[in-house]
């Protein structure tokens, strides 16, 4: 046998051996993701289940993981005690406002700390990171204070002002504005474009991933929030969703499971038709590091 016959062979063998340590590199990576899917989908999956059964279904011992047979009624007893259309209409307006607005003054803002020379912007962007560090729940008092002397309470302007400037939507924005050549902004403002027309009609398309991701995690949580909106609100016509949903909990002489789960289903369709129209610009963001 030759050496060049041998290497031939060694080479074969160690591309095998390769190949089969990548194979098990990459079931074991799948097998992962299927664990942390079912982790994540494993408590919906449930809640859906449970908006099916019957009452005695699901307090009988022991309990079966599914129905006997699919029962809507938790979901039309939902439709019925709770006004679903105008509370939804009213979560989908102030969350999708909030969005808008936080990204509307965030280009600006970020494009301040990341493009313009002045002084003190170190300190402002300080500042801004120092907002981060600040829970929500210190400023609630004062600014329900101040909305309830202005008469704002039981208005949209109260559920939706607070939050129009985000610290971390500003982060966002400075962070990947970092990335973008000067020369871009140069060379608008040869061809005469304004700052606005530079921020929101040059920079504003190009930062769409960073912008799609800050609108989802805006949404997301203030479409979510339960407890500003139960502060600033009495009226029916301006209350959300969320808080509908746990006073179906309230009603009756104990908790119906099935009418509570029903709800949450019912909250969660748009959050789950939101975060599938933006999934691809929030993993470009996210491939990018935002």
């Amino acid at each position: 046998m030759t050496t060049r016959e041998m290497t031939g062979r060694e080479v074969t063998t160690r591309a095998m051996t390769t190949r089969g340590g990548a194979g098990a590199r990459r079931l074991a990576s799948d097998l992962l993701l299927v664990v942390v899917a079912v982790v994540w989908l494993g408590p919906y999956a449930w809640m859906t289940v449970t908006s099916l059964k019957t009452l005695p279904e699901i307090t009988r011992a022991p309990a079966y993981p599914l129905p006997q047979a699919l029962d809507l009624g938790a979901y039309r007893e939902v439709l019925q005690a709770v006004p679903v259309m105008r509370y939804f209409a009213n979560t989908l307006f102030m969350a999708t406002a909030i969005a808008l607005l936080q990204i509307a003054l965030a280009l600006p803002a970020g494009y301040a700390l990341a493009k313009l020379r002045f002084a003190g912007r170190g300190a402002a962007f300080v500042l801004v990171l120092s907002c981060l560090l600040i829970p929500a729940q210190v400023t609630f008092v004062p600014v329900f204070t101040m909305l309830g002397s202005v008469g704002l309470v039981n208005t949209f302007a109260a559920l939706i002002l607070p939050f129009g400037v985000s610290a971390l939507g500003t982060f966002l924005v400075r962070q990947a504005l970092l990335s973008v050549p000067d020369e871009i902004i140069e060379a608008a403002r040869m061809d005469g474009a304004g700052e606005l027309r530079i921020i929101y009609g040059i920079l504003g398309p190009m930062l769409r991933p960073t912008l799609s991701a800050l609108f989802l995690f805006s949404f997301v949580f203030h479409y979510n929030d339960y407890f500003w909106p139960l502060v600033m609100t009495t009226d029916d016509q301006v209350r959300t969703l969320p808080l509908a949903i746990a006073l179906l909990r309230e009603q009756g002489t104990g908790v119906r499971w099935h009418v509570v789960m029903a709800g949450n289903v019912i909250l969660s369709v748009p959050v789950l038709l939101v975060f599938a129209a933006a999934q691809r610009q929030l993993l470009r963001a996210v491939t990018a590091r935002i």
